[in-house]
């Protein structure tokens, strides 16, 4: 038979092609079933919300407060009722977050809160809010900087290949991961694992310094250089801050705090995992002082 007809097989090779193109964008989540051109005037005009007034509503505090309550391996938060409409503005979104952070005091208030907090706009592209893992009121308490695809997932941060590194870092030092806290700076994955935007991070922010307000723990672990950098305020790169102890406050107490490489960039550089091999040590001699009964 003559002539150029494509062949089915070729027909699914070109799909494959353009999905395989799509992942490496970052294209990774369908939000609405039919294509939509969010730059022609009109469909601008159809998904812009109008400004409204932020409202966020207070938790009233417990009549009686345990100082760490959460269960030791934190479930996904039950369903509660969005916190205010959606911020109007960028200063409003930061500002809510902040009000809406000091109204938890518990860990399980606060994850609530996040559950229906809807000023960060990376909660309409992830699967699940990614709060916490371990046991709060851990002596150390580990914090990354965002949820990639495997924490989306299973709604439980550090649980892909960094994750596993990281798991096998803590044991080398006598640490199970039921003894420790860990979270992330943000607790939505950003499409396509990009970098969060500078904005999501300061939205985020009141949530993360209220977490460790309550996790409450006696050392504080930055897990690469954008988590040293929002929680510590050092400008410098992580191979300039790791291994340096820095006092972080909660405005109830000081906490010893240290940067170290992150677990995904030790599984990129194997031959760094000598410089993270020395904060642990620091880390693991940090929590025998303040705690005797730490690992030794």
């Amino acid at each position: 038979m003559s002539g150029d007809r494509t062949s089915p097989d070729a027909g699914l090779d070109a799909v494959r092609g353009l999905l395989a193109f799509y992942l490496d964008a970052g294209v990774d989540a369908l939000l609405v079933e039919t294509p939509q051109d969010r730059l022609r005037p009109d469909d601008l005009a159809a998904h812009s919300p109008a400004p409204q007034a932020v409202t966020t509503a207070v938790a009233a505090p417990p009549t009686s407060t345990p100082r760490h309550s959460a269960p030791a391996r934190a479930a996904a938060p039950a369903a509660r009722e969005p916190v205010g409409a959606a911020p109007a503005t960028p200063d409003d979104a930061v500002m809510a977050a902040r009000t809406a952070a000091r109204s938890a005091a518990t860990l399980e208030e606060l994850a609530a809160i996040l559950a229906g907090f809807e000023g960060c706009p990376l909660k309409a592209t992830a699967t699940r809010l990614c709060f916490a893992d371990g046991r709060p009121g851990a002596p150390v308490m580990f914090v990354g900087e965002a949820p990639g695809r495997d924490e989306d997932l299973e709604g439980l941060p550090f649980v892909g290949r960094s994750g596993k590194l990281l798991d096998r870092m803590m044991a080398a030092i006598g640490l199970a991961r039921s003894d420790t806290y860990i979270a992330n700076v943000v607790p939505w994955r950003p499409p396509g694992n990009r970098t969060p935007t500078p904005l999501e991070t300061q939205i985020c922010l009141p949530f993360i310094q209220r977490q460790i307000e309550l996790a409450d723990p006696d050392v504080l672990v930055c897990l690469g250089a954008p988590a040293a950098q929002t929680l510590i305020g050092t400008r410098e790169g992580i191979m300039k801050t790791r291994g340096r102890w820095f006092t972080y406050h909660t405005g109830r107490r000081e906490i010893r705090a240290i940067a170290t490489l992150h677990p995904a960039y030790l599984l990129r550089q194997p031959l760094a995992k000598r410089l993270a091999w020395r904060d642990f040590l620091a880390i693991k001699a940090a929590l025998a002082a303040a705690r005797p009964g730490a690992p030794t």
